[in-house]
């Protein structure tokens, strides 16, 4: 059971009664039971459970933040490895402090700048023995004293007495501090080196502005060699003295070094407020992110406005269904809205991918995690948040000019060039085709024919040959099959131009795919410079690494663009099915897996994304009920309500987006087609309130859990004959039914 769920109706009481009591100026104590004769009113955010993804393979934190926040101030367990990527792991006992940088879902390890710890005692525990290595400060907690929801998250520190709340606006993040007793050992630390994974302290200052108020950056390098984060904290109440590199007290009020660390003393206080801005800017930008928020200074109203934006955002999609899937459902869409996130100040400057600092020409956006997103996530927000795909479009034409290609993977100002692909040219397109996108049409189709016509990646060779040679680049087979996906996306761009020739020119490239296909196996392999297929074959290896984090089977079925033509080669629909057939029922131990390789059906691996789209390619090959049964199977047994919910990394709301799309049943199989493919729907209904003033209505008739076979389905009450779904249908609005069996 997942974590306060047995407790829903009393957190949703606690919620909403806690809401009331701000907005009436009676706050009621944190941690304290009250009571009332009023129905608690459950709203989305009370479906939320942020600690689902937390265990397991999910690496998702369970912290605060604004939806698409600058801010993720979320605790950390203060020790380093693959299960602490996001700072915090669910099985862990102790919190090291609480951090303003989080990564939401992704395999690599960054970030936990500005990191504070309240203490209290005169004894502070280092947790050695099965704990951090270095003897970090830290606190042992218990998850029965430890609760979240959007926007907000509290536990309890057992070994200090002292109740840690937290809430985050857009730049800023808010902790609240509840000590048992005015102690005079009362005090804060700031560890501005605290680092893990990936991530080295390359250099940090802090300056004493006053005795509310300290400044000061971070920098640092790992998965982005250059990150610059600048803060500027203000305290609720004075400190009563200082204490920087345990120097002594008062002597200095500034430092610089790879690890200054700053004890500040509140010996006659019970509650404390701090508030961090942050900027990639410079620290009078920190200053001016601050000054620039209404409530900056104040928990309760950043508590309740951020729930209100979080509540809005969640409604854009009512639901009915069980319990479990409406946790599974929100929470999910909850995950949608932590990426891309905000990375310009309120002056519209940030820091650039060429180390410069730019003005945007509108909000900046960053954290975009192009190899997973491009599958679902951002097909899902041209749905469900059109006014943002604007924004972050802008974004990524923006790193365009500075850089003179199209973003990769860009995170915290960096490009990180990360996995593979130049998958930002089919979201870019895709939002273009939608209308989605004031971005000219020629400037867009230059910028994604320069990322294909580079010589970088192993495009060249891709160019010359029609493929990726084995002696020249790991990863070659998933190289040449997500360059031709990428290639027909400006197919269609020039298509849509009346750029004829180029468009020939980038349909034939989207065709290079073939060249990897050998008929004998039936699997894409890696092929060398002189054409020949590499002669070691094991479709169920890993390695060598002809394959990005999966294996023959997984990529073997990577042509989303081109379902009729991959099936061609196979023989026809009856042999690619039975080919299906066999990536299902095909086992392999898990002592053979990778870390990254979870959620398996056979040789089907939900748990990262070359396979997703696969369970829907049973439609194209006439057994639509396979798709069926496997889609509701993937839903009910890989996405669970429990903290180890999530069968793989989250990835930046792609894992979550899968799952979206799959409950309401359709999936963008081909994600720059304007097309979806019908699956089984796993709710009773659900009505997507559209930007342009339109609803869409999904109804489920005889809905249960052993009725996963679709009957039929009607489009505004007419049949479909087709499986398949068009965006512009979605649209226009109207009602989507599914009539369900228990037999194909």
């Amino acid at each position: 059971m997942a974590p306060f769920k047995s407790n829903r109706m009393f957190l949703s009481f606690w919620v909403s009664l806690f809401a009331t009591s701000l907005l009436a100026g009676c706050v009621t104590p944190t941690g304290l039971q009250t009571h009332s004769n009023v129905e608690p009113q459950v709203s989305p955010i009370d479906w939320v459970d942020p600690f689902i993804g937390t265990d397991g393979k999910g690496k998702t934190y369970p912290g605060a933040t604004a939806p698409y926040g600058m801010v993720q101030l979320s605790p950390d367990n203060g020790r380093a490895g693959w299960d602490w990527i996001s700072g915090y792991f669910y099985p862990d006992t102790v919190i090291a402090g609480f951090s303003h940088k989080h990564l939401s879902g992704t395999g690599a390890g960054d970030l936990y700048d500005i990191s504070f710890m309240p203490l209290s005692g005169k004894e502070v525990k280092r947790e050695l023995e099965g704990g951090p290595e270095d003897g970090t400060i830290s606190s042992s907690f218990k998850h029965s004293k430890e609760q979240a929801k959007p926007g907000y998250y509290e536990v309890y520190l057992d070994d200090y007495d002292i109740t840690v709340s937290l809430t985050a606006s857009d730049r800023i993040g808010i902790q609240r501090y509840q000590f048992k007793a005015p102690d005079t050992s009362n005090r804060v630390r700031l560890d501005l080196g605290y680092s893990r994974n990936w991530d080295d302290t390359t250099d940090t200052y802090i300056e004493i502005v006053d005795n509310y108020t300290v400044r000061g950056y971070r920098k640092s390098t790992g998965w982005a060699t250059d990150q610059r984060v600048y803060f500027y904290t203000r305290f609720s109440q004075p400190f009563a003295q200082h204490q920087i590199n345990a120097q002594r007290p008062n002597t200095i009020t500034t430092a610089q070094g790879e690890g200054v660390t700053a004890i500040f003393s509140f010996p006659n206080t019970l509650a404390l407020e701090v508030s961090t801005a942050l900027s990639s800017v410079s620290m009078d930008n920190a200053r001016f992110n601050w000054l620039a928020e209404e409530n900056a200074n104040d928990y309760n109203a950043t508590l309740v406005n951020t729930q209100r934006r979080w509540n809005k955002l969640l409604s854009t999609i009512e639901i009915d269904a069980s319990d479990d899937n409406k946790t599974q459902f929100y929470t999910a869409l909850y995950h949608t809205y932590l990426a891309p996130r905000l990375f310009s100040d309120t002056d519209k400057r940030y820091k650039g991918p060429d180390g410069e600092i730019h003005t945007s020409s509108s909000t900046r956006y960053d954290f975009f995690s192009l190899w997973d997103t491009f599958r679902a996530l951002h097909p899902f927000k041209t749905i469900t948040d059109q006014a943002s795909t604007k924004v972050m479009m802008n974004s990524m034409m923006e790193h365009y000019e500075v850089t003179g290609r199209l973003p990769v993977w860009i995170f915290e100002g960096n490009e990180t060039d990360m996995m593979m692909g130049y998958h930002s040219v089919p979201v870019l397109i895709d939002a273009y085709l939608k209308g989605l996108t004031d971005i000219d049409g020629e400037r867009l189709l230059q910028a994604a024919m320069k990322s294909a016509k580079q010589q970088e990646f192993g495009i060249g060779s891709y160019q010359n040959l029609g493929y990726v040679p084995y002696e020249e680049k790991s990863w070659n087979v998933s190289l040449t099959l997500e360059y031709a996906f990428d290639d027909y996306a400006i197919a269609l761009l020039a298509d849509s131009l009346g750029k004829s020739h180029i468009a020939e020119e980038f349909y034939a490239r989207a065709q290079n795919y073939a060249h990897h296909f050998d008929p004998n196996t039936g699997f894409m392999r890696a092929k060398s410079l002189s054409g020949a297929f590499r002669p070691e074959f094991d479709p169920t290896a890993y390695h060598p690494e002809d394959y990005c984090e999966a294996n023959a089977w997984q990529y073997s079925f990577f042509v989303p663009h081109d379902v009729e033509g991959m099936i061609a080669l196979y023989g026809g629909k009856a042999r690619f099915a039975t080919k299906l057939d066999a990536m299902f029922a095909t086992s392999q131990s898990s002592d053979d897996l990778p870390e990254w390789i979870s959620g398996n059906i056979g040789q089907y691996v939900h748990g990262n994304e070359p396979s997703h789209h696969v369970p829907y390619l049973y439609q194209y090959a006439g057994e639509p009920q396979k798709t069926q049964r496997l889609v509701r199977q993937i839903m009910d047994t890989l996405y669970t309500t429990q903290p180890d919910g999530l069968s793989g990394n989250e990835d930046a709301g792609q894992m979550s987006a899968w799952y979206l799309f799959s409950a309401m049943g359709f999936y963008p199989v081909n994600p720059v087609s304007g097309e979806y493919v019908l699956g089984s729907p796993e709710l009773n209904s659900a009505v997507i309130h559209l930007e342009n003033g339109n609803k869409f209505k999904i109804n489920t008739v005889n809905q249960a859990p052993e009725n996963v076979y679709v009957k039929r389905v009607l489009l505004n009450g007419t049949p479909l004959s087709r499986f398949t779904l068009k965006h512009s249908e979605i649209l226009a609005g109207g009602s989507l039914v599914f009539e369900m069996s228990n037999a194909p």
